[in-house]
């Protein structure tokens, strides 16, 4: 069995599992909720405690793992989200939801960090580039066919199955990690920093659930304020705590690696565009263009294919251009198919649309591998968990963040043009804004070193073979000139 290949996609599956559930959940609210005898509304503010408990989670992802092996833990995930989905199914009532989804929520937040973690420690840097490419599908696929997805199950069999097919693949996964990966863990764990826990998971919990909500028209302004104000505070407080102390839950000395830092920052921006992609796109296929949910869902899966075809020439592209130049170009490139959404009328063929989202899908999904897998390159491996968790923190960010610039641009415009109900053209200002937001990470890319992350994309390789070539030319020159010379000393002296 190739570990180099396996491991990927058993952590990729893991992550799918996890993506696509944040998702697929939307479209199926109506008939949850009849079920269980609420509304729609008061069942989406139950969800958002999903992403509450992902926030509190993910700053012990990394001290968890070094402590108790990243083997065991990323097992352990997948039992409890496989449990959360359980119960998912089996509620009864709104408080069962959420007590299930929190328990989701706690083995997503463990999952994405510490899967990340697995992979980092069992797979060899030159092949990272490739097991990243995986890795980073998840993340692009399901939530573009999570909504056509849950649509098809809600209405041919039954809302209880989103939840219940985790279960084969869970169990899929649990069982090859068991038998794949080895017990790896930390000889010297660092003590675990419980002051730092509390102020990250409020100061991320606040930030996170207040973004996510902004402009959704789901709690007033002033407590959505209220909430990113609080998580401002308590991140502020961690910030200085994190000076104090020896072993942070969230190290944010790190950013001095220029690699990290440029994948963190540079990463959340593009993120941040990309993020918003998965709310706006399908309200514009269904509110704008009158579209069913399903057949929105299929539309917008045109931007899976593209990311599916990247997978295989990844490796390749990264190698010959290398992280700086492939990265800073193909931000500008991603988001400018991100921003020709915002041509798109009732009249624009499907087709075209399926072309510029496929296209544009294949960049995003480039970029994503680039991003994710450039983070580590100057990481060493004792220092790998710390940087999992950070890097899990700024996506999980970046992509609540999206959905509330998006949903603060589309409102905007309707204030602007004293619109009552949402068209089509109140999309357009949206993608432009978040399309502007990812070009500008573009300027953190180009940042890098020119030879940043070559000794994981390959081109170092490329660039010793021709070192090594050059000074054995010089050296067969030297060579040659010295026996030239000597023959020339000799000839002198005959002559």
């Amino acid at each position: 069995m190739n570990k180099q290949r396996v491991i990927p996609l058993i952590v990729a599956a893991a992550l799918f599992m996890e993506n696509m559930d944040s998702t697929v959940i939307a479209t199926s609210l109506p008939a949850i909720a009849a079920d269980i005898g609420t509304s729609p509304l008061t069942l989406k503010l139950a969800i958002t405690s999903y992403l509450l408990s992902l926030a509190v989670f993910i700053p012990a992802s990394g001290w968890t793992a070094d402590r108790f092996g990243a083997r065991k833990v990323f097992s352990l995930a997948v039992v409890v989200f496989i449990l959360g989905s359980i119960g998912c199914a089996l509620s009864q009532s709104v408080a069962h939801f959420v007590f299930a989804r929190i328990l989701q929520g706690i083995g997503g937040a463990m999952m994405t960090p510490v899967g990340r973690l697995v992979l980092l420690r069992s797979v060899d840097k030159s092949a990272l580039v490739g097991a990243m490419a995986w890795v980073t599908v998840p993340a692009l696929v399901g939530p573009v066919i999570g909504p056509p997805l849950g649509g098809f199950i809600t209405t041919y069999f039954s809302w209880h199955w989103i939840f219940l097919i985790n279960i084969p693949i869970g169990l899929a996964g649990i069982v090859l990690a068991l038998r794949v990966i080895a017990p790896i863990k930390s000889d010297n764990p660092e003590p675990f920093d419980l002051t730092g826990m509390v102020l990250a998971g409020i100061g991320l919990a606040g930030m996170a659930f207040g973004l996510s909500v902004a402009g959704l028209n789901l709690l007033p302004w002033s407590i959505v304020i209220a909430l990113i104000g609080i998580g401002a505070v308590s991140m502020t407080l961690y910030v200085i705590h994190s000076r104090r102390t020896n072993s942070p839950v969230l190290d944010f000395s790190m950013l001095r690696l220029n690699t990290l830092r440029a994948s963190l920052i540079g990463g959340f921006l593009f993120r941040l565009g990309i993020g918003a992609m998965p709310f706006l796109l399908p309200l514009l296929m269904q509110i704008g263009f009158g579209l069913s949910p399903f057949q929105s869902g299929l539309v917008t899966f045109g931007s899976s294919a593209g990311a599916l075809g990247m997978k295989t020439l990844a490796a390749r592209i990264i190698k010959t251009f290398g992280f700086r130049y492939l990265m800073t170009i193909n931000a500008v490139v991603s988001s400018v198919f991100l921003a020709a959404c915002a041509l798109f009328t009732p009249h624009t063929p499907l087709l075209l649309i399926l072309i510029i989202l496929a296209v544009g899908g294949f960049f995003r999904s480039l970029q994503f591998t680039a991003i994710n897998t450039v983070a580590y390159a100057e990481v060493e491996t004792a220092q790998m968990s710390r940087a999992t968790t950070l890097t899990s923190v700024g996506q999980q960010l970046a992509l609540s963040a999206g959905v509330a610039v998006g949903a603060f641009s589309v409102e905007t415009t309707m204030w602007l043009h004293q619109a009552s109900e949402l068209s089509a053209s109140s999309f357009a200002p949206a993608f432009i804004v978040v399309a502007i937001i990812s070009a500008l990470s573009s300027i953190l890319f180009w940042q890098m070193p020119d030879d940043a992350g070559s000794e994981i994309s390959g081109r170092k390789v490329t660039a010793i073979a021709s070192r090594k070539g050059a000074e054995k030319g010089a050296e067969k020159a030297a060579t040659k000139s010295a026996s030239e010379t000597t023959q020339d000393a000799r000839d002198q002296r005959l002559g």
